[in-house]
């Protein structure tokens, strides 16, 4: 079993920053790729950024291009979100994800964070 757990969110104007943090711990030695997705109230969960554990490499979708940064701290199975340029149409619950895998699609994870909302003010 892997657990997953995160910090950060909140609430911030709209051109503001937040940072989200999520830790992984247990069995992980068959870790791939961390992730990020997002579900606004009534959307499907969606994926917002993406990064293969090994090499660092980083994908995200294009809505948050240049303006969310995913990172990863290797040693201590953390996976980052920084996200700047905030938007009312960012406000969501934020999910992290672990994959063995990776891909851009929830059934790529294989594991789930317990979700923290960000919600931007206009």
């Amino acid at each position: 079993q892997v657990q997953l757990v995160e910090s950060g969110g909140g609430l911030v104007q709209a051109g503001g920053s937040l940072s989200l943090s999520c830790a992984a711990s247990g069995r992980t030695f068959g870790l791939y790729a961390m992730g990020w997705f997002r579900q606004a109230p009534g959307k499907e969960r969606e994926f917002v950024a993406a990064i293969i554990w090994r090499n660092g490499n980083t994908f995200y979708t294009d809505s948050v291009k240049g303006r969310f940064t995913i990172s990863r701290d290797y040693a201590k199975n953390t996976v980052y979100l920084q996200m700047n340029s905030l938007k009312p149409e960012d406000t969501a619950v934020y999910y992290c994800g672990y994959s063995e895998t990776f891909g851009r699609f929830r059934n790529n994870y294989d594991y789930w964070g317990q979700g923290t909302q960000v919600t931007v003010s206009s």
